[in-house]
């Protein structure tokens, strides 16, 4: 069957026609204007974020020619926005899930002892990333309106359902780890009512028909975006990993039929839900990684994503210098949303290319960090890592994430993994495919990259970039 499958992410809207055979047809790509403050905020027009999912719909469906079957929906997860239920109406900003603006709700929280219950019930931290603090940050500003995250918003506009797929909804710190329903008790932490949230859906199913895009079609997939891009790697298997390197960098691990709480500094979810049957993960993430190259090009270090390889390449590695990539905080295993960015070890010889090959280092440390916390949770190192996003262009960046993490590094063969996942379960859901080995079709990466330095040289190297983060949390 053939699928539009609508990637809603933090900058851009891509909208991506996947043919019958699973392939990518025609894409269409629209950006979104994120505002970002000096006080942490992060927010989006709502508005804007709905035109591009439409427009972006309509041209990709107008580029393809001919019809699709159905409709699948991917999320950027804990953005969340107030709303008029009747109307649909916006009545806030969008609140980015970067946005630090809640920091104030967990703290109190955490100074009354919430923190590990709240680990304890859904597997998260107590961290502003997530939805429910900036739910209760937003709620006396709109008083009685409905909160939820954008993919129940973007849903309702569609077609009318007032739901949210099982895998965001474990994104908010109100969902049930083990039972993913609504906890009662997680509700109440953060002064929300069980009865105003959104109905929570398997990742497969129909959940309404839209007309927006031509016709009436069913929308039959929806999953937050990082679970979708788990399930287009195929990563179906306890122990099978991927990392996506967006704007941030999200390190996912399948957990297989079990859920499971870190005690190594991430985070446990659900994978996704198909019917009854649900898959756990663990989550992981560097909240600045394509954010930080953009960075780099504002402040006029480089000139374009690819001088990553041709600066950071001209050096062997950093001789002194580090870069901790905490330009928004820091996310697992750190969880310090008040860290700031910083150059370490800096002296009157450091060039612009060791500052970009440090930067390029302090990407790849911190994903090493996460995939061996995982390891730690899963009893057993990873076995090899997948990839995708836009930063996988970097061979540089690549080589050297295989070498800090001492695995080989196999890069997805489609810069549309998410949208690709949310057509598989699109497929899934409309009864076109019985498994999801099925729904996902078989794939073989475009390259790998083995580890080319010994253990040793890369836990001396994992050491002093984890010995700079520690100091720049001193500060």
């Amino acid at each position: 069957m053939r699928v539009l499958a609508i990637d809603q992410g933090t900058s851009a809207t891509k909208a991506v026609v996947v043919e019958h055979d699973g392939s990518p047809g025609a894409v269409v790509e629209v950006p979104v204007h994120v505002l970002v403050g000096t006080d942490g905020s992060v927010e989006v027009d709502p508005e804007e974020l709905w035109r591009s999912v439409v427009t972006a719909g309509q041209l990709a469906l107008n580029n393809a020619g001919g019809t699709v079957d159905a409709i699948g929906l991917g999320n950027q997860g804990e953005t969340v926005l107030a709303w008029d239920r009747p109307t649909g109406a916006p009545l806030s900003a969008g609140i980015v899930w970067h946005d630090r603006r809640a920091m104030s709700i967990c703290e109190l929280l955490a100074a009354s002892g919430w923190s590990e219950r709240l680990s304890e019930l859904t597997g998260l931290e107590l961290n502003p990333y997530f939805s429910a603090p900036k739910m209760a940050w937003l709620r006396p500003q709109v008083g009685l309106a409905t909160i939820t995250t954008t993919d129940t918003w973007l849903v309702h506009r569609l077609c009318g359902a007032f739901v949210t797929d099982a895998a965001t909804a474990s994104r908010s710190l109100l969902l049930g780890l083990d039972d993913v329903a609504w906890n009662s008790e997680a509700c109440d932490a953060f002064g929300v009512a069980v009865a105003d949230l959104p109905t929570v859906v398997p990742n497969s199913g129909v959940v309404g028909t839209t007309g927006v895009f031509g016709g009436e079609l069913p929308v039959t997939g929806l999953c937050v975006d990082q679970q979708a891009a788990l399930f287009a790697e195929s990563c179906f298997a306890a122990g099978e990993a991927k990392c996506t390197y967006g704007t941030g960098a999200f390190l996912l691990a399948s957990t297989g039929a079990l859920p499971t709480r870190s005690t190594n500094g991430l985070v446990g979810c659900v994978a996704w839900q198909i019917g009854d049957d649900t898959t756990w993960c663990l989550d992981g993430q560097v909240y600045t990684a394509g954010s930080a190259v953009t960075w780099l090009q504002q402040i006029g270090v480089i000139a374009e994503p690819a001088d990553l390889d041709r600066l950071g390449g001209a050096v062997a590695s950093p001789r002194r210098t580090s870069f901790i990539p905490g330009l928004a905080g820091l996310a697992a295993p750190f969880w310090r949303p008040d860290a700031r960015g910083a150059f370490t070890g800096l002296d009157l010889a450091t060039s612009r290319e060791e500052l970009v090959r440090a930067v390029i280092e302090g990407l790849a440390a911190s994903v090493a960090f996460l995939a061996r916390a995982a390891a730690a949770d899963l009893g057993a190192p990873l076995k090899r890592l997948r990839v995708d996003g836009g930063l996988t262009r970097s061979r540089v960046l690549l080589q050297t994430q295989a070498d800090l993490l001492q695995v080989p590094i196999e890069v997805y063969p489609s810069p549309h993994a998410t949208a690709l996942g949310v057509a598989a379960f699109a497929r899934l859901g409309a009864g076109a495919a019985p498994t999801p080995t099925d729904a996902v079709g078989i794939w073989h990466p475009t390259m790998t990259f083995e580890p080319s330095v010994s253990a040793d040289e890369a836990a001396e190297r994992m050491g002093r970039w984890h010995a700079a983060a520690q100091a720049t949390m001193t500060l």
